[in-house]
């Protein structure tokens, strides 16, 4: 069974700086692989996956180095929600529903980045994480189970938070 907690986040200055970074470059990411599958399916009639996507990132960091201060694994999820969305559209499109085809994400609507097993750790009440370090964070209360993924959110405040997905035993949960 899965659970999750949201804490707030304080980042000084320059960590905002790094996060907003990394929240529009895995935005301009997520809208240039679904330009590509988009051209990719008008080119050749075929989809592209996530898997043919996710070989291109060494390449990608190559060509762009500013994409070498994000994690891996961030990277590798983008291309895992821009899948998911597609897998939506075609479920919906099958049984008949209106399908949404999958939009380009504007500065508005991009506003969260995931690590989905790695890359982060909590220390003496600061979150540490990979590439970008350590920042303040309010745990106001305990996080029970195995952490297994942890998304950094900001709202339209600018307030940031921490949301951390954990899997716990059904005992666990009374």
């Amino acid at each position: 069974m899965f659970k999750s907690y949201k804490f707030r986040l304080y980042p000084n200055n320059s960590q905002e700086k790094k996060l907003l970074g990394i929240i529009g470059m895995c935005r301009n990411l997520y809208n240039s692989a679904l330009q590509e599958r988009r051209d990719f399916y008008k080119k050749y009639n075929k989809s592209r996956s996530y898997v043919d996507q996710a070989k291109f990132l060494c390449e990608i960091k190559e060509i762009l180095p500013e994409y070498k201060n994000i994690h891996s694994q961030i990277l590798q999820n983008i291309l895992k929600r821009l899948d998911k969305s597609f897998q939506g559209f075609f479920r919906r499109l099958k049984s008949g529903e209106k399908p949404g085809f999958p939009r380009f994400l504007s500065k508005d609507r991009y506003n969260s980045f995931c690590f989905p097993q790695s890359g982060f750790k909590i220390v003496n009440n600061r979150l540490n994480l990979s590439k970008i370090g350590s920042i303040k964070i309010n745990l106001h209360r305990e996080l029970i189970g195995k952490i297994k993924t942890c998304t950094i959110i900001v709202n339209n405040l600018g307030e940031w938070s921490a949301c951390f997905s954990t899997e716990v035993e059904k005992q666990a949960m009374v």
